[in-house]
């Protein structure tokens, strides 16, 4: 495996999929070397020839975080540092303590207060209703108001927090990303649980939106520095992962186009002066033809190398506009590709539409499917076992649904 010198070199933080396909990004464009920085010394940037693994138990606190970020700055002088956050806690501490940085770190980031505002789901909600977004019927709870949850859904209806940084800080026994509740005493039970934990924001309840994982979009998309959008990429959600704090974590997904919804998001995006990669989870509502918009991640998501498979490289993106300051065209990317991170028997045997499985078969025979981890250059002998020991896991922890 060879490597170039550039005048960057990107520091990303968090351990998981969306870090590595981030740093496979750069490699396949730059050929260079990421530092990735995680909390754990586990995931795909283990081992990996592609990357600098610094591991710290403290990274997501500010002072390690801002220690780490300076440090890396002052030990490469003569480099631009391009900071990435890859999860939303470390995305939140780049853009609250960017004016602290070394001179030579490169963040693009929204203002911490746009951020806030953007990742509290009601505030959120707030600017859909205000840029004509849709959404799904909506309540918000706080816990003031005890037992009057008079939302007007009928059941199931849809718990999640408002705040999602702060309900994950609070580790305990029947946490969910997401709940599903079929009645008043089960919503009740929930809402007891979650503030139990210690969480004091507020939640969203939400009308449910009946379909499977099939009526799930992913859109993915990068606003350059001047706040105009650059690129939109919008994928089909086939499959999620449905464990407790998996729920809604994609497993299989095929680009797909979709104008208008791109203009609607691309609309609200530069409306609000909004810079950086974004993602949007969206699902389709039969009942009236609407897509729905759940949320706004400031950030790539971690299935982000759905895009960067398909052609439309992400580390081009950012390096284009913040450090060599080209003029980006603006891209509604077309491309498709199979997208998967759980093993092909399992992503065709999965989905039960006719049609959804003859289209991933057609990818499969084709040979026109990736898999962010499995990238042939970065396998030495023992992380192929190790990984390959992971993937074929899934047969064990998902419940075929034949």
């Amino acid at each position: 495996m060879k490597f170039q010198k550039k005048e960057f070199i990107p520091l990303l933080f968090a351990g998981d999929i969306n870090s590595y396909s981030m740093a496979r990004a750069f490699y396949e464009e730059y050929k260079i070397k990421s530092i990735v920085c995680g909390k754990y010394y586990t995931g795909p940037s283990c081992n990996s020839k592609i990357v600098d693994y610094i591991v710290n138990l403290e990274i997501d606190k500010e002072d390690t975080f801002l220690e780490i970020v300076n440090s890396t700055a002052k030990q490469y002088p003569d480099k631009k540092i391009v900071l990435i956050g890859c999860a939303d806690n470390y995305v939140a501490l780049a853009s609250k303590l960017k004016n602290q940085f070394e001179s030579n770190v490169v963040v693009l980031c929204v203002e911490y207060s746009l951020m806030r505002k953007l990742t509290l789901k009601e505030s959120f909600y707030k600017l859909c209703r205000e840029y004509s977004l849709d959404i799904p019927d909506t309540f918000v709870y706080s816990e003031e108001m005890g037992e009057e949850v008079a939302h007007g859904f009928d059941y199931p209806v849809i718990v999640k927090p408002s705040d999602s940084v702060m309900y994950f800080e609070k580790k305990f026994e029947g946490q969910r990303k997401v709940y599903k509740v079929k009645s008043e005493k089960e919503l009740l039970s929930v809402i007891d649980l979650i503030y139990s934990s210690g969480y004091s924001g507020k939640l969203i309840l939400q009308d449910f939106i009946p379909g499977d994982d099939t009526y799930m979009y992913v859109l993915t998309g990068y606003s350059d520095r001047r706040g105009k959008v650059k690129l939109m990429a919008l994928g089909h959600v086939l499959r999620e992962e449905h464990t407790p704090l998996g729920l809604g974590n994609h497993s299989v997904i095929i680009n797909d186009v979709n104008e208008e919804i791109c203009r609607l998001a691309q609309n609200f995006l530069e409306s609000i002066g909004y810079v950086g990669f974004f993602n949007f989870d969206i699902k389709y509502d039969s009942r009236d033809k609407k897509y729905k918009f759940f949320e706004i991640n400031t950030r790539q998501g971690r299935s982000n190398y759905y895009v960067t498979g398909a052609g439309y490289n992400l580390a081009r993106y950012i390096v284009d506009d913040c450090i060599y300051k080209k003029d980006i065209k603006y891209i509604l990317a077309t491309n498709k590709k199979l997208w998967t991170v759980i093993p092909l028997v399992l992503a065709y045997m999965y989905i039960k539409e006719k049609k959804y499985r003859e289209e991933i078969l057609s990818f499969i025979k084709s040979g026109n499917v990736v898999n962010p981890v499995f990238f042939i250059k970065d396998m030495k002998f023992l992380r192929f076992l190790r990984f390959l020991k992971t993937h074929l896991s899934h047969f064990r922890k998902m419940k075929l649904e034949l």
